[in-house]
């Protein structure tokens, strides 16, 4: 355990910065589990919002969003295809 006080805070602060990254990742998970599932052009504008906000809040690589957005709107785009 830290005995300096900047670095008890440090502690506190990685602490919850972590639980709000984890939300923040488990909220994309489920989003993207839903619209795998039932794919709409709403849900769709839903989870690019939500990838951009994890983008700015550095939770995510920007890299890593943009190969996510372009493999949902695949999907969307092969599901509205074969309908």
């Amino acid at each position: 355990m830290a005995n300096i006080k900047s670095a008890k805070k440090r502690i506190k602060v990685t602490e919850k910065k972590t639980a709000q990254n984890k939300a923040s990742r488990s909220e994309i998970s489920t989003m993207t589990k839903k619209f795998k599932s039932a794919p709409t052009q709403e849900g769709l504008s839903n989870l690019v919002s939500l990838l951009d906000k994890a983008v700015q809040d550095n939770v995510m690589h920007k890299n890593k969003a943009n190969r996510k957005k372009a493999a949902l709107s695949k999907l969307l785009d092969v599901k509205k295809g074969s309908k």
